[in-house]
């Protein structure tokens, strides 16, 4: 099989002999479940996917919409965005929040059983009436129709990241709500001219999760890193088929 070698990953490789615990990102769980065998490359051999561009402007909205919630965190209202929708919550201060918002830090937790310390930079935090604390993800796109639930199947991915954090603020020993919730923003289509502005449609979506998988998943992780043995492809993984593809020529 042809690999594309980058010396920058071996500085973050799986050891079974190592002792150090080992970071895992949300994302490389994900990677897991869609292609075991692209996750043994990365993890253990260094051997990556090739990086996609980035979304400049989704990160964008991520920044402006910290901002605005941030301001209502400090005024300790609810946002307006909450009341439209009759969700008892608003934004919530925590020692913390800064830490888990940030890239390469975010929400982290050692599972002793596997020595993996997993982690995850979550958006948003609010709290009900209650005391339960709601994870919030932020979301942009453009959709030709409006988005209002989760009902396709790319989304399923959106719904695990859902679980994985509340999964980790539960970790870390807070009282976190099944439900989170996802501010979506579907860039507007409909616009008769671009007039140096881009225009959202911002809707809010509830998701009742469920980590009840994720303990599963870190073991299996765990079993296939340290496995001398590179696991088979996923059947509908692009990237293993593409390489299958050319390896004939």
């Amino acid at each position: 099989m042809t690999q594309y070698y980058n010396p920058q990953r071996t500085k973050n490789l799986y050891d079974a002999k190592s002792k150090k615990p080992f970071k895992l990102s949300r994302s490389k769980i994900d990677l897991f479940l869609s292609c075991p065998r692209c996750f043994y490359l990365d993890r253990k051999l260094g051997v990556g996917r090739p990086p996609g561009f980035p979304f400049n402007l989704n990160s964008t909205v991520d920044e402006l919409l910290k901002k605005e919630f941030d301001e209502h965190r400090i005024k300790n209202k609810q946002h307006p965005l909450l009341k439209k929708y009759k969700v008892d919550a608003k934004p919530v201060a925590h020692d913390n929040l800064d830490i888990w918002r940030e890239n390469f830090k975010g929400v982290q937790y050692l599972h002793e059983p596997t020595n993996f310390i997993i982690t995850g930079a979550i958006d948003d935090l609010w709290q009900d009436s209650k005391g339960n604390y709601l994870v919030v993800d932020y979301k942009a796109t453009s959709k030709q129709e409006p988005v209002t639930k989760l009902d396709k199947p790319w989304m399923d991915a959106y719904k695990r990241q859902m679980e994985i954090y509340q999964w980790l603020l539960r970790k870390n020993g807070l009282k976190v709500s099944n439900t989170g919730y996802f501010v979506y923003c579907n860039g507007r289509k409909d616009r008769k001219a671009f007039d140096a502005k881009l225009e959202f449609e911002v809707v809010l979506i509830p998701y009742k999760g469920s980590d009840k998988w994720l303990e599963q998943t870190i073991k299996d992780m765990y079993k296939t890193l340290r496995s001398k043995k590179i696991p088979k492809a996923d059947a509908d993984c692009d990237y293993c088929a593409y390489i299958k593809s050319v390896n004939k020529y």
